[in-house]
């Protein structure tokens, strides 16, 4: 594959990731059992991908933990999208990688460098940004949720960075936990329109499964650098995207809270992909 072809994969998964907030909205379901509907359809989706390419899948510790920090993301991201705004559910999620350099300090001593320090410093400034202004406004609930959302999502990365792990069969086994023990809450719901049956099988065969086919070809074939980039897309378009077809928009600390949680991430992102290449 060309760079120029995996660099459209990005994009296209970055585009994908971030229509979630959108349609979570639309949907007039309990969370759960959205994220226990988008979740089996991704299954299928991912599992058909893995039998065209034939994927030998993994099953282990490893694998099984990955699979369940992998079902912590797609759970806590659903019920924060209904606690709290599309804005502060993507940006929060979007801390993941200052939760790994805590985790990798805290599990195996390794502290960050200056500009780790640096990245963290910028990213709870702006986190405490938007708990100041959830405290104000009742979201601080919805708020926390992102977050924990945000240390999940650390927890995918981490662990399949393991010898042993596998991102793709933790993606897929996480599909299935969620998707057996969620799902069935779907039959408790009332609304079974067009619309909110659309809406649910676009989250699952286009939001989630698509976009993590995507992800994982593309960023096989591209430098760290021009995968953070691309990749910070979605905590843009997401709020983006919601603000114009749904009319939530953030609140101003919010707002001012979200650019400095970016700016935070990106300027380790780059930093890092800097060193890389250097080194």
């Amino acid at each position: 594959m060309t760079r120029q072809k995996a660099i459209m994969m990005m994009l296209c998964a970055s585009v994908c990731f971030a229509t979630g907030g959108l349609f979570m909205k639309w949907i007039p379901w309990n969370p759960l059992a959205i994220n226990g509907a988008r979740n089996v359809i991704a299954a299928v989706v991912i599992g058909s991908y893995i039998l065209a390419t034939h994927h030998k899948l993994k099953f282990n510790p490893t694998v099984f933990v990955g699979a369940l920090s992998m079902a912590g993301v797609t759970t806590a991201y659903a019920i924060a999208n209904k606690l709290t705004t599309a804005g502060n559910t993507i940006i929060l999620q979007y801390t993941a990688p200052v939760w790994i350099m805590v985790m990798v300090y805290l599990f195996f001593g390794k502290k960050p460098d200056r500009t780790g320090v640096i990245s963290i410093l910028m990213v709870f400034i702006g986190i405490l940004c938007f708990f100041f202004e959830g405290l104000s406004t009742g979201r601080w609930v919805g708020d926390a949720v992102a977050l924990l959302s945000g240390i999940f999502y650390a927890g995918v990365f981490m662990l399949n960075s393991f010898e042993k792990g596998d991102a793709l069969s933790s993606v897929f086994f996480g599909q299935l936990l969620c998707g057996v023990f969620l799902s069935p809450l779907v039959l408790k719901e009332t609304d079974f329109s067009m619309p909110v049956v659309t809406s649910v099988l676009f989250l699952g065969a286009v939001q989630v499964g698509l976009a993590y086919i995507f992800f994982t070809t593309g960023t096989k074939y591209i430098d760290p650098l021009t995968a953070s980039i691309i990749n910070a897309i979605e905590p843009i378009l997401n709020p983006v995207l919601v603000a114009v077809f749904y009319g939530e928009k953030l609140g101003t600390l919010s707002l001012i809270g979200a650019v400095i949680v970016l700016c935070g991430i990106l300027y380790y992102n780059m930093k890092e992909a800097v060193r890389l290449k250097q080194g």
